[in-house]
């Protein structure tokens, strides 16, 4: 299984949308690394949810449901996007002040590229920010 974070504008689709919702299709992603990121994803791999601009906080965990196929807002036909369904809401929500306040977090992808939406997570980082937001890892 691999870790990943997906970042949404909670104004736009948040984590009590995708509650709500049962599960989503990650539409919309249009940056190269990003969808790279969504192909490289598989059924059962976990996601942090991450409620950007606004809030800046982890606030959720994710499941991929279904791997990468076709994205239908995309007019180009290059770009993807996965299927996700909420597996629990986080305790405490992780900001991004906290996370760069931790220094085993310094090489984590969210701190160094800060403008990508989809990104992948170690396994030891996972394990830290888990902890953090007090969910199991």
């Amino acid at each position: 299984m691999a870790y990943w974070l997906m970042k949404s504008e909670p104004g736009s689709y948040s984590w009590d949308d995708l509650v709500r919702d049962k599960e989503t299709y990650w539409d919309g992603v249009r940056n190269h690394q990003a969808s790279n990121n969504m192909k490289a994803m598989k059924n059962g791999d976990r996601v942090f949810f991450y409620h950007s601009v606004s809030e800046k906080a982890i606030v959720g965990v994710m499941e991929v449901i279904k791997e990468y196929y076709p994205d239908h807002t995309d007019k180009s036909g290059r770009f993807g996007m996965v299927d996700v369904k909420p597996i629990e809401p986080v305790q405490n929500p992780v900001t991004l002040a906290e996370i760069k306040a931790e220094p085993k977090l310094a090489d984590l992808a969210l701190v160094r590229h800060t403008r990508l939406s989809v990104l992948p997570v170690s396994d030891a980082h996972w394990k830290i920010l888990s902890k953090m937001a007090g969910v199991k890892a």
